[in-house]
C-alpha cells in the first residue's frame, strides 16, 4: 500500500476520493440491471430475514387456497352450486370493498405521474405488439390480441401483489401498487371489456352479413339497382343500430360491475377525504374494515375452490401454457423495463413496477374470457400455474433486480 502522507494535503484528499469511488466488478447479468436500478444506499446479499418477510405476507395466502382445494378434493364439503354461492359473494361484496378500502387510504394528490405513464405505456406496447402479431400469424386474430394484452399488462395486484412486495418493500410498495389497482379498476378493465364487446359486435355483423348475403343469393330475381341501393340503406342502418347496441352493452355492463362502483367510489372518497381532512364515521370505516379484511382470504378460497372444480389443472396443452407462462412472466417484465426506461424511472419505484409485472395473472380477465368464451382455458391455466411458481419467481426477480453485485 502506497504511503499517502508524503503528498500534499489537497492532493491526499483528491487520491483518497479515487480510490474511494472505484466500483467493483459486476458481472453481466448485474450490469444489465444495473444500468437502471441506482440505489441510495449500498448493496447487500438477500437475507433471510426479507425471505421470511415475504414469506409472512404469502404463505397464508396459500394456506386458504389450499384449505379450499382439500375441502372439494378430500372432503367433499361443497356443491359447485354452493362453491358458485361463494364466488359471487367474493365477486359482489369481498372484493370490490377491498378496492374501495385500498383506494380510498391512499392520496391521490400524491400519484407518482412516472409510474402512471410507464403502466400506460406498457399497455400500449402490448396492445400495438399483439395486434401486429396475431394479425401476420394468428388465425383468430382479435382473440389472440385481447388473450395476450391480458396475459402481458393484467396481473393480479390486488391479491397476491399487495402483500408480496409489502415483505420486500414495506409501506411504501403498498401506496404505489395501490395506484396502479386503480389504474386496473377504473380504466383496464374497462378497456378489456370494452375490446370483447367488440369482438363480440364483430362476430354478430358478420354473422349478420353473411345470412344478407344468402338470402340475396337465394331470392327472387327482381331490379338489380334496387335491390342494391335497399341492401345499402338497410346496411348503414344495421351498423348505427349496431354500433348504438355496443356501446349500450358495454355501458349496462359497466354499470353492474360492483368493482367499478367501489373504485370510483374509493377515488372520490380519497380526493374529498386528503383534500378537506375528512374521516369516514367510525362505524362506517369499521363496517367497511370487517368485510374487506376476510377479501383478500376470501378471494384465494374462491381460487382453491375453481382450481379444483377444474377437470384439468393443465386444461389448454402443454405448449399452450408454456406460451402463456412465457408471455406472464418474461415479456410482461421485459416491456414494464422498455416502458420505464423511457419515462426516466429508478430505484425502488422501478423494482417495484418490475416485480408487480412479473405477478401470477388476474381473476377479472379470466371471468371477462369466461364469460365471452375466448380462451378461457389458457387464463384459467396461467392462473393456476402462476399461483404456485408466484413466489419462487417473485423472489427470482427480487434477487437479480434488487442485488446485482451477486
Amino acid at each position: 500500500m502506497e504511503n499517502l502522507a508524503q503528498y500534499p494535503a489537497s492532493v491526499y484528499v483528491y487520491i483518497r476520493h479515487l480510490q474511494c469511488s472505484q466500483k467493483p466488478y459486476r458481472p453481466r447479468l448485474g450490469r444489465i440491471f444495473g444500468v437502471f436500478l441506482r440505489s441510495s444506499g449500498p448493496s447487500i446479499m438477500i437475507s433471510w430475514p426479507t425471505i421470511y418477510h415475504v414469506l409472512e405476507e404469502t404463505v397464508p395466502l396459500y394456506v386458504a387456497m389450499i384449505v379450499a382445494y382439500l375441502s372439494i378434493q378430500r372432503w367433499k364439503l361443497f356443491t359447485p352450486e354452493q362453491c358458485s354461492g361463494i364466488n359471487k359473494f367474493v365477486a359482489k361484496f369481498s372484493i370490490p370493498l377491498l378496492s374501495f378500502q385500498i383506494l380510498s387510504t391512499n392520496d391521490p394528490y400524491d400519484m407518482n405521474l412516472k409510474l402512471i405513464f410507464s403502466d400506460i405505456l406498457q399497455k400500449s406496447l402490448s396492445l400495438l405488439g399483439f395486434a401486429v402479431i396475431s394479425k401476420a400469424c394468428c388465425a383468430e386474430k382479435f382473440d389472440w390480441l385481447i388473450t395476450g394484452f391480458s396475459l402481458s399488462t393484467l396481473p393480479n395486484t390486488l391479491i397476491v401483489g399487495i402483500p408480496l412486495l409489502k415483505g420486500m418493500y414495506g409501506n411504501e410498495a403498498m401506496k404505489l401498487l395501490s395506484q396502479i389497482v386503480a389504474l386496473q379498476s377504473l380504466i383496464w378493465y374497462t378497456l378489456l371489456l370494452f375490446l370483447f364487446e367488440f369482438r363480440a359486435a364483430r362476430g354478430m355483423a358478420t354473422t349478420t352479413s353473411s345470412e344478407t348475403t344468402n338470402e340475396a343469393e337465394s331470392g327472387t330475381p327482381g331490379p338489380m339497382q334496387e335491390r342494391h341501393e335497399e341492401g345499402q340503406a338497410k346496411g348503414v342502418s344495421a351498423r348505427c343500430c349496431s354500433a348504438f347496441r355496443f356501446l349500450l352493452v358495454v355501458g349496462r355492463k359497466l354499470v353492474m360491475n360492483p368493482n367499478m362502483y367501489a373504485s370510483l367510489i374509493g377515488l372520490i372518497w380519497a380526493l374529498i377525504s386528503f383534500r378537506w381532512r375528512i374521516q369516514l364515521p367510525l362505524i362506517v370505516s369499521n363496517s367497511i374494515r370487517i368485510l374487506s379484511d376476510g377479501g383478500l382470504g376470501m378471494a384465494m378460497f374462491s381460487l382453491g375452490l375453481f382450481t379444483a372444480l377444474q377437470t384439468k389443472i393443465i386444461a389448454c396443452g402443454t405448449k399452450k401454457m408454456l406460451l402463456s407462462l412465457g408471455i406472464r412472466f418474461f415479456l410482461g417484465p421485459a416491456l414494464m423495463v422498455i416502458s420505464s426506461y423511457a419515462t426516466g424511472m429508478r430505484g425502488t419505484l422501478l423494482k417495484v413496477a418490475i416485480i408487480q409485472a412479473a405477478l401470477p395473472q388476474g381473476i377479472v380477465p379470466f371471468v371477462f374470457a369466461k364469460e365471452y368464451n375466448v380462451h378461457a382455458d389458457i387464463l384459467s391455466t396461467a392462473i393456476i400455474i402462476g399461483m404456485m411458481v408466484a413466489v419462487p419467481v417473485a423472489l427470482g426477480y427480487y434477487f437479480v433486480i434488487d442485488h446485482p453485485r451477486f
